[in-house]
């Protein structure tokens, strides 16, 4: 297994040089969001394709962690290309790019530190799929993996349209969406994300408590980085200075895992 690990871990290192050397080109680091959850569908395939018979275990987690990533990977490019340089880049490699900085800055700030979390992260993914037995089924625990895998689609994927549809209407301008699933979350995109991957980790538990516990960090860190340090807070601190209405909406509505908003 660390042998396949090793060559997972070459692809990852690869994919994102090739990438880095195409964003010093464009002069736009803004794309490596989609590649989050594109090459986290990469490593998933590349484990999977390095098995001599996959069985159902292995090929459910593989069409887990592809299924998220395409989707993920789609919808984030296509709003790339649609609005442009995101600001977070901007704001982060502004200076060096005035400065003649910005190839040495995109590669220690961004796609770095991208290779070693897509890596950890994907973690479930990729050990549940290279410690399948042979032949392995799927099994209670995986079922319920997937289970929990769907309820994250559902979210995300209902989610985003929500929101796409929302920004795409005229009349929503400096308005707060409160409506759908963001009527009782504030971020369904984000709790689906971590429902796709604590799903993805159950499934890989199958495979034995050392699996569960080696590949624990992935989810245990997106969790995180979705609460507490890149997503929500970052999102929401941005949103208070633009959006009138957003103090009432936090209060009223649940941060991360949907619940009826109060009555005040």
């Amino acid at each position: 297994m660390l042998d396949a690990l090793l060559i997972n871990l070459a692809v990852d290192a690869a994919l994102l040089l090739i990438l880095w050397r195409i964003a010093v080109r464009i002069g736009d680091v803004s794309f490596i969001d989609a590649v989050w959850g594109g090459g986290m569908a990469v490593l998933a395939a590349v484990s999977w394709l390095q098995l001599d018979d996959p069985g159902l275990r292995a090929t459910l987690l593989l069409a887990m962690t592809v299924i998220w990533g395409l989707r993920l990977a789609v919808h984030l490019f296509t709003r790339w290309r649609a609005h442009g340089e995101d600001p977070r880049y901007a704001r982060m490699l502004g200076e060096a790019k005035e400065q003649g900085r910005f190839a040495g800055a995109a590669l220690k700030l961004v796609f770095a530190p991208q290779a070693l979390l897509l890596f950890l992260t994907s973690l479930p993914a990729q050990l549940g799929i290279l410690s399948a037995p042979e032949g392995a089924e799927i099994g209670l625990i995986g079922m319920a993996g997937a289970a929990l895998w769907l309820t994250g689609m559902l979210f995300e994927t209902v989610g985003d349209a929500q929101l796409k549809a929302f920004r795409a209407d005229p009349a929503s301008k400096g308005k707060v969406l409160d409506t759908g699933l963001w009527r009782y979350t504030r971020h369904p995109n984000y709790f689906g994300d971590a429902c796709v991957w604590w799903g993805i980790w159950l499934a890989a538990a199958g495979a034995g408590p050392w699996i569960a516990l080696a590949s624990l960090p992935g989810p245990l860190f997106l969790t995180f980085t979705l609460t507490r340090w890149s997503g929500k807070p970052l999102l929401e601190k941005g949103l208070a200075r633009t959006r009138p209405g957003y103090a009432d909406y936090v209060a009223r509505t649940s941060g991360f895992f949907p619940w009826p908003p109060k009555q005040g």
